[in-house]
């Protein structure tokens, strides 16, 4: 080997490092080397050795006779930096875990809140954001029809949102956030108006609702949907805070105009609900503008169908979510058997009562998943800097053997929050004080198989939210539209043939598919989580 071949190593070995950092196999250093534009015949002429795979293998040992720390190219110094002080090694494997479980679950409880707070308000006063105890049952319909189209139509981009505004944020392109954020939420508002006229449409053709029905229901579909688009980038932004006050303040002010003033309650929740995200809004634009004062503008936008492309999926999942979470109201209340009903879909009491009831499983379970999720990331984060590339399989059962003790947590609060489910709806001190009425055996006998449903469907949805971190959503996607299908076959069956409040088990039936499915596909993850890992990057 000549003087100037050696010195072509020397060359060769610092600009492998510069590329990748530390490899973590020879034939990471064979695919640099071949990037380079070095051919076969360059690795005898220029380096001494025979072939591109012995010019590799020299390279890839040479690099165990220097410190790890040298080998990392100036990113991954910064990187591992940045990914120490998030994790802090010392802290998160220790009695610190109490605390840790503390701060997430109320994290979790807080994304929550503008919902739990409507059920507090509606209990103490009789009145929140977008409901009202003393509405007579067409009044409740066309409410709460719109509000489930207000969600349904706004959940996929929702979801949208949420992933590309945080993927941007993380990467610090600020300007590109901002482009999505409102880019997102005008295409949100006009898919609504969209839904609305095509809904305005159908009922001229065929007369189901009158006219003013019909715009009601809109109204409270569009405000509850753009009161959804705007406080998604709350969340994705880390602002949640912001996303708790805006709806809190707009809360307060539908029940001080409701207790000190003539206003109906139509315009009182309108305003109350434009006003919430009115804030939201203009604490975005605030924010923004802090965030960009000192960046420069860079003039660039994302490729329409490589974006549709990315979110496609996830745009589906989050629709289906909402459309498999209302579907057996929907079919209930659209049921003639038991019951008569004026109109092609109208409302039902006792069966909503007992589906309010049983969601605070959902509500309360979203505690333990945001902790479960946080603690998951954490784990994976430190035991991948923790452990060989040749010694895979040890990473592996790790992160498995924390997933079975976030099981076991997730059914340990289960059975808490089930108990107390019980004790609200039995004791004197629970249902029958807030709203002065007891429950009939209807809504209990819906509470109990939907509370069930709920609790199928939280693990379900826990289970994607591991999927989800490394990119894997199209098995979520199959899952949730099986589900859908089995909860809309079963739910109609039986709420024609039985009794319409057994559309209920079709929700039950499908959230348990939904949870099978979701199991299977999470347990295969993790048996392969290294492969998933390193194939995200």
């Amino acid at each position: 080997m000549t003087k100037d071949q050696i010195k072509a190593i020397a060359k060769l070995v610092v600009a492998v490092k510069e590329r990748n950092g530390k490899p973590v196999n020879v034939y990471v250093v064979a695919a640099t080397i071949e990037s380079f534009g070095i051919r076969e015949v360059d690795a005898k002429e220029d380096y001494g050795f025979e072939s591109i795979m012995h010019l590799s293998n020299y390279i890839y040992k040479a690099y165990d006779a220097i410190t790890l720390a040298n080998l990392k190219n100036n990113n991954q110094r910064v990187a591992e930096a940045k990914t120490y002080k998030r994790l802090a090694l010392t802290e998160y494997i220790t009695t610190k875990n109490t605390k840790r479980f503390l701060v997430d679950y109320t994290s979790g409880l807080l994304h929550l809140f503008p919902v739990f707070l409507q059920v507090v308000a509606i209990i103490l006063f009789g009145f929140s954001l977008w409901t009202y105890s003393h509405f007579n049952n067409l009044q409740s319909t066309a409410v709460v029809l719109g509000v489930i189209i207000g969600f349904i139509s706004s959940a996929g981009f929702v979801q949208v949102l949420g992933k590309q505004v945080s993927y941007y944020w993380y990467n610090k392109d600020y300007h590109m956030a901002k482009h999505s954020t409102v880019q997102i939420i005008k295409n949100g508002t006009i898919a609504i108006l969209g839904f609305f006229i095509f809904s305005l449409l159908i009922n001229l053709v065929i007369p189901l609702y009158s006219l003013l029905f019909v715009v009601i229901t809109f109204i409270y579909a569009l405000f509850i949907g753009f009161l959804l688009l705007v406080l998604a980038p709350l969340y994705a932004l880390k602002q949640r805070w912001m996303l708790s006050f805006s709806v809190f303040a707009g809360t307060v002010l539908a029940l001080l105009l409701h207790f000190y003033t003539d206003m109906h309650p139509y315009y009182i929740h309108w305003t109350g609900i434009l006003v919430a995200s009115l804030i939201s809004v203009g604490y975005i634009y605030s924010f923004f503008h802090f965030k960009l004062k000192n960046e420069t503008a860079v003039k660039k936008k994302p490729k329409v169908m490589l974006s549709l492309y990315r979110n496609f999926n996830y745009f589906l999942y989050g629709t289906f979510i909402f459309l498999f979470v209302f579907l057996d109201r929907i079919v209930a209340w659209s049921s003639t058997l038991n019951r008569d009903i004026p109109y092609i879909i109208y409302y039902e009491k006792d069966y909503e009562i007992g589906m309010d009831l049983a969601i605070l499983i959902f509500f309360l379970l979203g505690g333990v998943m945001e902790y479960a999720i946080h603690s998951y990331i954490r784990h994976m984060d430190f035991h991948q800097l923790q452990t060989k590339y040749s010694d895979f399989q040890r990473f592996n059962d790790k992160m498995k053997k924390m997933y079975y003790k976030h099981l076991r947590l997730f059914a340990i609060s289960a059975a808490g929050i089930a108990v107390l489910l019980y004790l609200i709806v039995t004791q004197p001190w629970g249902y029958s004080r807030g709203f002065d009425e007891i429950l009939s055996p209807l809504s209990i006998k819906v509470c109990i198989l939907g509370s069930i449903g709920y609790l199928f469907l939280s693990l379900g949805m826990l289970n994607v939210l591991y999927l989800y971190t490394l990119g894997r959503h199209r098995k979520p996607l199959v899952a949730i539209i099986s589900a859908f299908l089995v909860n809309f076959i079963i739910g109609v069956f039986l709420s024609r043939w039985v009794s319409y409040e057994y559309s209920v088990m079709g929700m039950l039936v499908g959230s348990l598919l939904f949870a099978i499915l979701t199991t299977r596909e999470t347990y295969s993850f993790f048996k392969n989580l290294d492969y998933y890992y390193y194939a995200s990057y």
